[in-house]
């Protein structure tokens, strides 16, 4: 996640305008647009934000958001610094059995948090804790890439309840075991914390609501 000046610099009316002459195409250009992506996606959410707009809020031309990033989506996932790639996810735990999806899940949340120590799933529970705005991107992101490209392939209706849910229950996770260090479940091995959590993630999915 940004920090707090970065997202919460949210002031309304159009982007200013782009300095003149072009910002040199180094690292620094990666910076510039994901910290003018951060505002735009706060400000105007991910579908009012232009790639266009961002660039001219970064004083870049807007063809460095798809050297840098591929693309808006690329460039929203980047900006949020998610504790995980959705796609990375999706590819990974889509292709299967509908109903061991819940395990696929599990297992890879694990694998993924556990090779950082955790440290983005508790940089991103403290930052949306602290900030709306990081806030309201974080529910942009749970609604359009968790419900839409991981829940909505397999759920046989209400997609979104579906997609909170099941991060509901992912980051409840992520906090206990790598933000708190709750004991037992800090230090359990994956085997016990799928067979744990994964039938409720499961039923999130694909099982009744009512």
């Amino acid at each position: 996640m940004g920090s707090a000046q970065d997202l919460d610099n949210t002031s309304g009316g159009t982007a200013p305008a782009r300095p003149r002459g072009r910002r040199p195409g180094g690292t620094d250009t990666r910076t510039q647009l994901l910290d003018a992506a951060r505002v735009e996606f706060a400000e105007r959410g991910y579908d009012g934000a232009t790639v266009r707009v961002i660039a001219d809020r970064a004083g870049v031309d807007p063809a460095m958001v798809n050297h840098w990033f591929g693309g808006k989506e690329a460039l929203f996932v980047a900006a949020l610094e998610v504790p995980i790639d959705p796609v990375e996810l999706a590819a990974r735990v889509v292709p299967g059995p509908p109903d061991q999806m819940g395990e696929r899940i599990v297992r890879n949340f694990l694998t993924i948090w556990d090779a950082t120590g955790g440290r983005p799933i508790a940089a991103a529970v403290r930052s949306v804790a602290a900030h709306e705005s990081a806030a309201k991107v974080m529910r942009q992101f749970v609604g359009r890439m968790l419900a839409a490209k991981i829940v909505g392939p397999v759920a046989p209706d209400r997609p979104e309840l579906r997609g909170a849910l099941v991060g509901s229950q992912m980051i409840g996770l992520g906090m206990m075991r790598y933000v708190l260090k709750l004991e037992p479940l800090a230090s359990a091995d994956h085997a016990t914390v799928i067979a744990a959590v994964a039938p409720n993630v499961q039923r999130y999915l694909t099982g009744p609501l009512d």
